[in-house]
């Protein structure tokens, strides 16, 4: 065996590449974590009115400063708080499914777990007069029953990427049509707020509302996080993942209940901001360069996405509009070009 070849010269050419590996995920993560300052900066300070950043900084340490107290501390910190931390729990939960199910189209968007939430909401808001609490309540519980519903359609000596998805595809769709049917049969002063809570919007924000979205971001990221290297081993195959170790169907479970649990608090406060679950880790592995689970750079990924949106479709164009119309105008053309991409290489399993 030449030296090349050598186990020696195998294990340092693998430890080299774990150490490029790991220093392009620190370089990531700085970028972000370098976007979403800016952002956060920009927010405070950007509006109909501008506010010099001494001013923003010591309106938000409690000072009373006439005329930016206010707008800073209850308008604009509350709002890019709750943005970063509602996308952080989209990126989160969209990576987490995407490499769970081995495929870009697992998003929760995309297989009807928001469908879920969103009906669910919108069903008690017109039929119900819900309001407040009541409405996030029933947004949550119908986020799990949804998941539950289709990961036991999709079981059939295991759960294949392909086949949930396209359960989920259809079971959105059935979704989709209560929410219609809802909106149709909606009162004209329940409709504005349906159909508010419908687009995803940060408006209204408050530090109350980003209290649990901070909560269970921060429990399910713990979750995640710990199951990293089993979903790395079971990106390789449930059958490849259990010769190593690990227990397939409890990281499964314990990853299904947490990514769900993070994006249905983030949508029963925002509404379904379109798209962010599904475009954050992609925006994550284009600026890694590099394969892996990605799932904390796929949070900051989401983070940073639903706060630029906001703030370009509060105070870049003519007229206002909330995120979700924002992301979708983002996640749209992508997803038309993921179809297109994989129907070329043969369909979605």
């Amino acid at each position: 065996m030449t030296e090349s070849t050598s186990p020696p010269a195998l294990v340092q050419i693998i430890r080299d590449q774990r150490n490029r590996q790991r220093r392009s995920l620190y370089r990531c993560c700085i970028v972000f974590i370098t976007l979403l300052i800016v952002g956060v900066i920009t927010t405070l300070l950007v509006g109909q009115s501008m506010t010099a950043p001494t001013e923003a900084f010591r309106a938000i340490l409690g000072e009373e400063i006439a005329g930016v107290s206010f707008t800073v501390r209850e308008l604009r910190f509350p709002r890019a708080v709750l943005a970063c931390l509602a996308g952080a729990s989209f990126g989160l939960s969209g990576a987490a499914f995407q490499v769970l199910l081995r495929n870009p189209l697992a998003s929760p968007d995309i297989i009807g777990i928001s469908a879920g939430a969103g009906a669910a909401a919108v069903f008690t808001i017109v039929f119900w007069g819900a309001t407040g609490l009541s409405v996030s309540i029933a947004a949550v519980v119908s986020a799990f029953v949804v998941a539950l519903l289709i990961y036991l359609l999709a079981w059939r000596d295991g759960v294949s990427g392909g086949r949930l998805i396209l359960i989920g595809i259809g079971i959105a769709a059935m979704l989709q049509s209560v929410t219609a049917y809802s909106l149709s049969k909606a009162p004209a002063w329940r409709l504005e707020e349906a159909l508010r809570w419908l687009t995803g919007t940060l408006n209204g924000a408050t530090l109350a509302q980003a209290a649990p979205v901070a909560l269970t971001l921060v429990l399910c990221a713990a979750i995640l996080l710990s199951h990293s290297r089993a979903l790395s081993a079971l990106q390789m195959g449930d059958d490849t993942a259990s010769a190593i170790g690990v227990p397939v169907a409890c990281t499964r479970l314990m990853v299904v209940l947490s990514a769900v649990g993070a994006i249905a608090v983030a949508t029963a406060v925002c509404g379904p901001i379109a798209f962010v679950a599904f475009l954050a880790r992609p925006i994550a592995s284009r600026v890694a360069r590099t394969g892996g689970p990605l799932l904390l750079i796929s949070a900051l990924s989401g983070a940073v996405l639903v706060l630029l949106a906001d703030f370009a479709g509060q105070h870049l164009l003519p007229a206002r509009y909330p995120v979700g119309i924002m992301t979708g105008v983002l996640g749209a053309p992508y997803l038309l070009y993921l179809l297109v991409r994989m129907h070329r290489k043969g369909g979605i399993a």
